[in-house]
């Protein structure tokens, strides 16, 4: 994997992976792309989210939350 890895939280909680508890992540934007505007050629007016994909199992948790922070990790 090319990027480091980062933890992060909303406000004093913690996130951690659903599937295995990790808390590495690696980070990435995400289009939530709709039917309606993809049709109409519109995908770039959709909106986006935060992708933190789990660093040991590779699940992707997919937030919209623009609290999120996002720490970097010391491996």
């Amino acid at each position: 994997m090319a990027r480091k890895p980062v933890r992060a939280a909303i406000g004093d909680v913690w996130i951690t992976c659903q599937v295995c508890d990790s808390d590495l992540f690696r980070e990435r934007g995400v289009m939530l792309n709709s039917v309606g505007l993809e049709f109409l050629k519109m995908a770039w007016a959709d909106e986006t989210a935060r992708g933190l994909i789990c660093w040991r199992c590779g699940y992707v948790h997919l937030f919209v939350n623009k609290h999120i922070k996002l720490y970097r990790a010391d491996k």
